[in-house]
């Protein structure tokens, strides 16, 4: 599996772009234009993005409790206090572009993923 390097969303509303550039190695921008959306991403669009770069992922939705429920990779949605948000885990470490690297989930109600492969 590749090193992750680890974005930090450019703004509030875009946690999906800078999980999605983490993944694919590119900068929240940039997605930000191949999405033409610098909004809240919905999981089509992620699901899009994974497709037409070549990354593997198992479309079903899993709810996790723990990190020990969570796959090497995963790309998450966490219900969290403010909103929805996405997050990326991979080989143990949470990469979540609001509140920087972690080693266990950021606060949140409700905890879903994908398994990606990468």
């Amino acid at each position: 599996m590749r090193s992750i390097t680890y974005i930090h969303e450019p703004d509030d509303l875009q946690c999906g772009q800078a999980v999605l550039a983490m993944i694919l190695g590119k900068t929240a921008e940039e997605i930000c234009e191949y999405l033409g959306n610098s909004r809240e991403t919905v999981l089509k669009e992620m699901k899009k993005a994974l497709d037409e770069h070549g990354i593997g992922y198992d479309s079903t939705r899993r709810e996790a409790f723990s990190k020990s429920d969570l796959p090497s990779a995963c790309i998450l949605s966490l219900e969290t206090p403010r909103c929805w948000h996405w997050s990326l885990y991979c080989d143990g470490v949470f990469y979540d572009p609001e509140h920087g690297v972690m080693e266990d989930f950021p606060e949140a109600k409700r905890k879903y993923y994908w398994e990606i492969f990468i």
